[in-house]
């Protein structure tokens, strides 16, 4: 089995399931799912879609610090909406955090997400 290490900062929301907030093997990073958890509170930062794509954004970018990098070594991103229709939100507010070249990524339209939130996004980063 490779060698693999897991990925922990007090910076993002502590897993609140059987989860890691990520795992770095070799020198690829797999990112679990963030939603828009205030990683001190640990509630929904807010009902407006704005704020939550933001917290987001934050809370990826936290956890890929801990593991050595930033959004921007990200080389596959995948969002997950309840409303598909805030997806050009989601692009101006993905243009404040990253640089081209952007990552590979999906858009997804799910019924539901944990803790009743409006997004969730996942990834993986080539370091």
């Amino acid at each position: 089995m490779a060698n693999k290490s897991i990925i922990v900062t007090d910076k993002a929301p502590q897993a609140i399931g059987t989860y890691s907030q990520a795992v770095k093997v070799g020198s690829t990073v797999y990112l679990s799912g963030q939603i828009p958890l205030n990683p001190e509170s640990m509630q929904i930062v807010s009902t407006d879609f704005d704020a939550q794509v933001i917290q987001v954004f934050d809370n990826l970018t936290a956890v890929c610090h801990a593991a050595g990098g930033s959004l921007n070594d990200i080389v596959k991103l995948n969002i997950y909406m309840t409303d598909l229709s805030h997806f050009a939100t989601v692009n101006e507010i993905m243009e404040r955090y990253f640089t081209q070249p952007y990552p590979a990524r999906a858009a997804i339209g799910v019924k539901q997400l944990p803790k009743d939130s409006l997004v969730e996004m996942d990834g993986i980063m080539a370091l």
